[in-house]
């Protein structure tokens, strides 16, 4: 057998139930249809409650017409790229929806980037109009004569339903808020072709290099919604769909929250807004107060409510954007009674590409045990693993880089059609990989971090899930630095942050100690700092390439 076979549909199970094989021929509607079909078939069920603001799936979708309206008043066509500029907020979802609506391309970016990189994505872009808070207004006016930003779009930090911005504001900058009373529900038709039009033009987080903006059609995002968790979840549809909610703490400008948030339409779901990712305290609260039936995150997210003391609960865990630790997976199962699923993607994906049904089918009662890892590939995607240096598959149980093609895959690098991907469409995703009997993948490692001592290749992923069965350590993460003695070849680095009990308790040479039992001696590493704090990407990644450039400078500086 080989991995165009699909060795996975064999796992294509939820407990007892089994699950589609392919989905196909995949419906080609605009990405907001699932909004427009939530509002008419839950027009009462709550779209979005934050900070005790709500918003009915009705009243989201009457104020989607009127925003997409204004929006082309002000010149917004087909195409035009429009960039929301914006927290975690109601008006995230709003704008994200009505520059659908009106045949507009979402720009998604974080109110974390430096202006650099601000003005990169909106020169890149050439972004026609911005949305963002009024307490940014200085910062983008002083950035719109160095790009296309012709209008910019303000909303209180209280929220355009409960204050109106100041009315000083020079031309070219208008209020949402009296953009949405002086408009009617009466955005113009627009024709959208949903296998060549763009919905979103995301910019990758620049993590291993300069970021680069990603080409999402319609039919990207739209398939990969409905080959998610309505895919996975199908035999349990009807006892949650127009029901249940989501709480998202994840940024909604990342690839992950912005999938989850309109997935989330699809199903009816109400959504949970956190406004900082970083607040744990706000996020145990939330959980405590709303017990919401699912919780995405990233792996830091999880690894502070293991700390927080976060009590049982029943909702249903999903982590991504970066391989999660078994240690974390068994220390939130002990104080919660849940276990994590885990699923994978890229931006370039739209983002999911596979999802760990086991972990749902234990949540679910039907699996005493489930298996760790990304999971299985979903439907109608096609993986597999290669070597990095031949291009050849690479046998079954081998690790080797992940390569995809699938509906989701986008359409180039902007804006460049077909750019990043092979002639007949193949995506290298840089991630290496293993694949296991039942056709169940494993991350372990970034084909960039991977470390080479004298000629070995050391997956840092493998000595991340070492350090942390290391009682005394919270985050964790390994890397490479050249080695001074030998030319050529690498030394395996860690940068460790303590547990707040055992600061100051703990060694390197007790680390490297521990380490010995569970690693080759190649693996363990050399060098072992202890931080206060670890580098986070805007998406809350612990950041290797930052810790990595940080080490070399004091390499440079002895």
């Amino acid at each position: 057998m080989t991995y165009l076979e699909k060795p996975w549909l064999k796992s294509y199970k939820l407990g007892p139930y089994r699950l589609e094989q392919s989905l196909a021929p995949l419906p080609r509607v605009p990405a907001y249809q699932s909004l427009y079909d939530a509002a008419d078939n839950y027009p009462n069920q709550t779209a979005v409650l934050f900070q005790g603001r709500e918003l009915k799936y009705a009243q989201l979708r009457q104020q989607v017409d009127q925003f997409s309206t204004a929006l082309a008043k002000l010149g917004v066509k087909k195409g035009d790229r429009v960039c929301i500029f914006l927290p975690n907020c109601i008006e995230f979802i709003l704008s994200d929806w009505a520059i659908m609506r009106v045949g507009g391309v979402v720009v998604p970016t974080s109110v974390l980037r430096s202006d650099e990189g601000f003005l990169l994505e909106l020169k890149a872009s050439a972004s026609k109009v911005i949305i963002c808070r009024e307490e940014n207004l200085e910062r983008v006016l002083g950035l719109k004569g160095k790009c296309n930003i012709e209008h910019i779009i303000l909303t209180s930090k209280e929220g355009y339903d409960v204050k109106e911005v100041n009315s000083l504001y020079p031309p070219g900058v208008h209020d949402l808020r009296k953009l949405l009373s002086a408009n009617t529900a009466d955005p113009p038709d627009v024709t959208i072709d949903p296998m060549e039009d763009l919905c979103e033009l995301a910019f990758t987080g620049g993590a291993t290099g300069v970021p680069k903006g990603v080409m999402i059609t319609h039919f990207n995002r739209s398939s990969d919604i409905l080959l998610g968790l309505p895919w996975v979840m199908k035999p349990m549809l009807r006892g949650f769909v127009g029901k249940a909610s989501v709480l998202i703490p994840i940024p909604l400008f990342h690839t992950y929250g912005h999938f989850v948030q309109q997935t989330a339409a699809f199903l009816g779901l109400r959504v949970i807004l956190l406004h900082d990712s970083r607040d744990t305290k706000a996020f145990v609260e939330l959980i405590q107060q709303h017990r919401p039936f699912l919780i995405p995150g990233v792996p830091t997210q999880f690894m502070r409510l293991a700390e927080a003391g976060l009590s049982r609960s029943n909702s249903m865990l999903m982590s991504g954007s970066a391989p999660l630790p078994t240690e974390v997976v068994d220390m939130i199962t002990r104080k919660t009674g849940m276990p994590i699923s885990e699923g994978y993607g890229l931006t370039e994906t739209s983002p999911m590409l596979h999802f760990n049904v086991s972990a749902f089918s234990k949540m679910l009662g039907f699996m005493t045990k489930a298996k760790t890892g990304i999971g299985i590939p979903l439907p109608d995607t096609e993986c597999r693993l290669v070597d990095t240096e031949t291009g050849l598959d690479v046998p079954f149980g081998d690790a080797g880089e992940i390569v995809v093609r699938g509906p989701q895959v986008m359409l180039g690098y902007w804006p460049e059609r077909g750019s990043g991907l092979t002639a007949d469409g193949w995506l290298h995703t840089g991630d290496i990989g293993i694949m296991d009997e039942d056709g169940y993948f494993r991350i372990v490692d970034r084909n960039k971090d991977m470390v080479n001592v004298s000629g070995l290749k050391v997956y840092t992923t493998t000595v991340d899930e070492a350090l942390f069965k290391h009682p005394a350590v919270q985050m964790a993460a390994a890397f490479g630095i050249p080695d001074p003695e030998t030319p050529g070849s690498e030394r395996v680095m860690a940068s460790i942050r303590l547990k707040d009990e055992f600061q100051g308790k703990v060694t390197s040479a007790e680390i490297k100690e521990f380490c010995k039992k569970l690693l080759s001696p190649y693996e363990v590493p050399s060098i072992i700092e202890f931080r206060d704090e670890m580098p986070l990407t805007v998406s809350e990644k612990v950041f290797k390439k930052a810790l990595r450039e940080e080490a070399l400078e004091k390499m440079k500086t002895g």
